[in-house]
């Protein structure tokens, strides 16, 4: 995922030198209220849409960003980049710290098919009705730590589950850097609270990455040779 037009040029560069290790996704994080950043980065999204598996990272952040006028603009922004998905049809990876009701309302009502909610701050029920259209929730290591992501994923379904780092920070520990190798203390515990095996979560997970982002995710090695 990428944050900023840099982000995207870059992700593509490790895409290419890496093939089907580094899958490359572009958007400008919600924090960054430039309409000509926006433009930018859905014009180079158009010219790279064959190259890439996701818009993102995109969307509201009402923790930082806390005057009307700011969110104001940061809707009209994410709104274009919802319009950029369904015309490309690519999936949107989405942000949504301390705003996550507005966030799934303006995604269905603008009829955004393909969305994954990265480390959904929010409750399960405010998650229903994203649940309902077929969204996906991503959980990152931080879940060990977090009551309301414990929560969250004891109450959705493991069929709308999927799994993040969100490297460097969303860590086990929050004073240490987070690292992808920590993917699998995301696995362990969604095992742990659904109490189902670890291996039968990482065939759920694969299943549902594969639903999401479709032939454009290549899917070698899987998850699940990554379990000791």
């Amino acid at each position: 995922m990428g944050e900023t037009l840099w982000d995207a040029r870059r992700n593509l560069d490790l895409s290419r030198a890496h093939p089907g290790m580094v899958l490359p996704a572009a958007g400008l994080f919600p924090t960054h209220l430039d309409p000509e950043a926006a433009t930018a980065v859905e014009g180079w999204i158009r010219d790279h849409r064959t190259e890439l598996v996701a818009i993102g990272e995109v969307g509201l952040d009402h923790w930082k960003v806390k005057d009307e006028a700011g969110r104001a603009l940061q809707r009209s922004i994410f709104d274009r980049f919802i319009s950029l998905s369904l015309e490309l049809d690519l999936p949107l990876n989405v942000h949504s710290r301390s705003t996550g009701r507005e966030t799934i309302a303006l995604l269905l009502e603008r009829g955004a098919r393909r969305v994954l909610l990265h480390a959904f701050d929010g409750k399960a029920l405010t998650a229903a009705p994203a649940v309902e259209a077929g969204y996906f929730f991503s959980v990152p290591p931080s879940i060990v730590r977090s009551e309301q992501k414990q929560k969250l994923v004891r109450r959705l379904p493991l069929s709308c589950l999927l799994l993040e780092t969100d490297s460097p920070v969303l860590g086990p520990d929050p004073k240490e850097r987070n690292e992808p190798a920590n993917l699998l203390v995301s696995l362990r515990a969604v095992a742990q609270i659904k109490e189902i095996p670890e291996e039968a979560i990482a065939a759920a997970v694969e299943e549902s990455t594969l639903r999401l982002f479709g032939s454009r995710c290549h899917h070698d090695p899987d998850i699940s040779r990554g379990i000791p």
